[in-house]
């Protein structure tokens, strides 16, 4: 359940990040910014120790325009689509998990 949790979690600040980019699309001089967290989970899932997990923040590396803004509207919307379409599998993982542990233990299945 914690992996699960912390890939929400990673999922949550990347798209917080992706929908402060496309805000700030026409902003002179804004930088977006990249959340990273599923090598640190891939590390930590295959550490033999139980590793950790952490979530980074870097600045984009696309070129800035004439105005120096680097948002790229289109990639950035298509980073909140997968960013969307991932968010909704660990969310419907952590609910199978829910359900997992409530019939073992004798609950009902809704």
């Amino acid at each position: 359940m914690s992996v699960l949790s912390f890939a929400l979690s990673g999922l949550t600040e990347s798209q917080q990040s992706t929908a402060d980019n496309l805000a700030n699309a026409d902003t002179p001089g804004y930088t977006a910014s990249e959340v990273h967290f599923q090598a640190s989970l891939q590390q930590a899932l295959q550490s033999q120790a139980g590793g950790t997990a952490t979530t980074t923040q870097s600045p984009d590396p696309t070129p800035p325009s004439t105005n120096g803004n680097n948002v790229n509207v289109g990639s950035q919307l298509v980073n909140a689509e997968q960013e969307t379409m991932q968010y909704q599998a660990m969310v419907d993982m952590f609910n199978a998990q829910y359900r997992l542990i409530q019939g073992a233990s004798g609950g009902s299945f809704q």
